[in-house]
């Protein structure tokens, strides 16, 4: 029993996602993202939807402050967004994604996607083996 709890962790997809101007509107400042009230980007909800589905993780990361954090953890659950992981603090310059590459297999174990802001996820397609 174990061993098939180690192996489906092993197997799992993750999707790392940026909030603002990815999943929320980008309204301009971080005080805006707290104060203002969030609106959604059309085509998220299902697209997290399609995701979970099939199995992928998600972590959220933003650069909004850690003080922000319970302002922005009731956004995201009062707009039905649900997520494994929330990282605060990110900052706003250049992210930079690192990871191995199993030798054993021909699929990469990392892909990077560039979106224009307030774009939002609906027609991005993930198809992770």
């Amino acid at each position: 029993m174990e061993s098939n709890c180690l192996k489906s962790q092993e197997n799992m997809k993750t999707i790392i996602c940026d909030i603002d101007g990815t999943l929320l509107f980008h309204y301009g400042t971080q005080k805006m993202q707290l104060t203002k009230e969030p609106k959604i980007i059309q085509g998220t909800l299902e697209k997290l939807h399609e995701w979970d589905k099939l199995g992928y993780g998600l972590i959220l990361i933003t650069g909004r402050r850690e003080g922000g954090r319970a302002t922005t953890e009731n956004q995201l659950r009062e707009l039905g967004i649900s997520y494994d992981h929330l990282i605060m603090g990110v900052g706003r310059g250049t992210r930079v994604l690192i990871n191995d590459f199993k030798e054993k297999s021909n699929n990469p174990t990392a892909i990077a996607i560039n979106l224009k802001r307030n774009s939002g996820i609906s027609n991005i397609e993930v198809r992770l083996r």
